[in-house]
């Protein structure tokens, strides 16, 4: 039995009431409904007296470093079996992690921790690490995102990486590690036993100068599939650096994601060779890069190579325009892996978008998502979009927010979605203007089309 309720104000009766519920739930989630430490009492006392509860989510609630003690109380319980435990922006500090870390001591059965947006501090993952190197500590999955971490952490997390071998996933993201301790990070990663599959260092203050490191993780990590370094200046150099580990025969890397890191055309040769050879590379995200129309034209070349087994390109606010379209094109009539493809915020107007439902008609195109938000498009180029939504039965996601489309625009949207060949689940359309009588017409449709989500 699941509980999941979010953003709901909970008075007494209605507390009561979830109470006797949560007795025999496997799964809690309670986010964003205004608990506070008083709850978490309750929530001890069902922890103890339900074994069944193996996972317990409970962000963006003002629980404090006093509910969290509660909380722990029915964590520390012998009866208690929870694998996973969420409190992200749960108005924590360091204070709390003390009493995390006797949990993590004695709780074999806990395998996540999800503890981002509070402001645990450097001294307070000390605290936790010490807890992690407890033998009886069998941690998958750590997310210290937003925890106003510094450099100074990283030899923590090092001890506690060596003595983890069950370690999965480490997410370090939006906090200021900077060159030096990413790079102490990564040779201990290297060293470490763990079979890390997940690392997460976004916003973290890296440059070029770490990306020789973070190759080197690659080289030697085969189990890791899942890299992000996001919103970090490591620029072309850096890049070509990460494309070595990248290459390496022991990396099977499913998962890159490289949006804000002052990429240029000039990185698309070495993403091109990655995305056509890397046959485990999966979904790679390039957005607010400024790859321009020769580097998107140098990737759809990569695309076409019957190696490439791409499923997700995102490629939104990267400085393409029409021009890119039929190379665009061209792909999506040979690539017959990609379902996902997000070039939003690109000036690909009603010419390049007509280019590119070309090639979203050809039977090799099995896009299942298309995000096309803010691309200077009008009603002009809508018939053919709205013959692509009643063609393609594979797409069941369309975003055309913050487009030019206007009362013409959106029916002829409306009479694809009509057709009972239109399989469509939802449909994205923020900040476009209509008039009331269209908006009676997508009302209607909704009715009429309960499937169909449009989200304006």
């Amino acid at each position: 039995m699941e509980l999941d309720i979010q953003c709901e104000e909970m008075s007494p009766s209605r507390w009561a009431e979830l109470l006797s519920t949560m007795k025999s739930c496997k799964t809690i989630r309670l986010d964003d409904c205004n608990l506070s430490s008083s709850n978490c009492e309750d929530l001890s006392s069902v922890i103890n007296m339900n074994p069944s509860l193996t996972e317990l989510k409970l962000n963006n609630n003002e629980l404090g470093d006093a509910g969290i003690e509660y909380l722990c109380k029915g964590l520390l319980m012998p009866s208690c079996r929870l694998q996973k435990l969420w409190l992200q922006n749960c108005n924590l500090t360091s204070a709390s992690c003390e009493t995390l870390r006797s949990v993590l001591s004695a709780q074999p059965s806990l395998t996540e921790l999800h503890v981002g947006d509070n402001k645990l501090g450097t001294a307070g993952v000390k605290v936790l690490c010490q807890g992690m190197m407890n033998p009886n500590c069998k941690l998958q999955k750590l997310q210290l995102e937003y925890c106003e971490l510094t450099a100074d952490i990283v030899e923590a997390l090092n001890a506690a990486l060596q003595s983890k071998p069950t370690l999965k996933e480490l997410s370090l993201s939006n906090n200021t590690l900077g060159d030096t301790a990413v790079k102490q990070l990564c040779r201990g990663l290297v060293e470490a036993s763990c079979n890390l599959e997940l690392l997460h260092l976004e916003n973290c203050g890296i440059t070029s100068d770490s990306c020789r490191e973070i190759s080197a993780v690659l080289s030697n990590k085969s189990s890791l599939i899942d890299l992000s370094v996001g919103d970090n200046k490591i620029g072309d150099s850096g890049l070509a650096l990460l494309c070595q580990g990248l290459m390496h025969p022991n990396c099977k890397i499913q998962k890159l994601w490289l949006w804000d890191c002052d990429l240029t055309s000039a990185s698309c040769k070495d993403l091109s060779r990655l995305i056509s050879t890397k046959e485990t590379l999966t979904e790679i995200s390039l957005i607010d890069n400024n790859l321009r129309d020769s580097g998107m034209e140098m990737l759809c070349q990569a695309l076409k190579d019957p190696r490439s087994k791409l499923q997700e390109l995102w490629v939104r606010e990267c400085g393409l325009t029409t021009t890119c379209c039929k190379a665009v094109s061209s792909a999506l009539s040979v690539n017959k892996h990609l379902k996902v493809l997000h070039i939003g915020e690109n000036k690909l107007g009603d010419a390049g978008v007509e280019l590119m439902c070309e090639g979203l008609l050809h039977p090799n195109c099995n896009i299942q998502s298309l995000w096309l938000g803010n691309c200077d498009i009008t009603a002009a180029c809508c018939a053919t979009l709205a013959t692509v939504m009643a063609t393609k039965q594979c797409l069941t996601e369309l975003d055309l927010s913050y487009n030019s489309l206007e009362d013409e625009g959106i029916r002829k949207i409306c009479e694809a979605l009509r057709n009972p060949s239109c399989n469509l689940q939802q449909l994205i359309l923020y900040d476009i203007f209509w008039s009331s009588e269209v908006d009676d017409e997508l009302r209607a449709l909704e009715e009429s089309k309960p499937e169909v989500k449009i989200i304006s």
